[in-house]
């Protein structure tokens, strides 16, 4: 059930806005913070392919790194 949330509200939130890296990242730190690190290491692993230029992408890649050594 919360999985299915959590892919509506990115379904939402992506359709909301046109920064697609942004949103797909603060998904990823929402996971986080909700303790669903598996999901939260997949949509980092996600802007880091689908945007691996930006910005977001670098922030992706630390935070992959910091949950990696936990």
């Amino acid at each position: 059930m919360i999985r299915l949330l959590t892919v509506l509200f990115l379904i939402v939130v992506m359709a909301c806005t046109g920064d697609k890296a942004k949103d797909l990242l603060e998904t990823a730190e929402f996971e986080e913070r909700q303790m669903n690190i598996p999901h939260a290491k997949q949509l980092y692993e996600e802007v880091i392919r689908l945007y691996p230029s930006s910005p977001e992408a670098e922030k992706a890649k630390a935070r992959l790194a910091k949950l990696s050594q936990t």
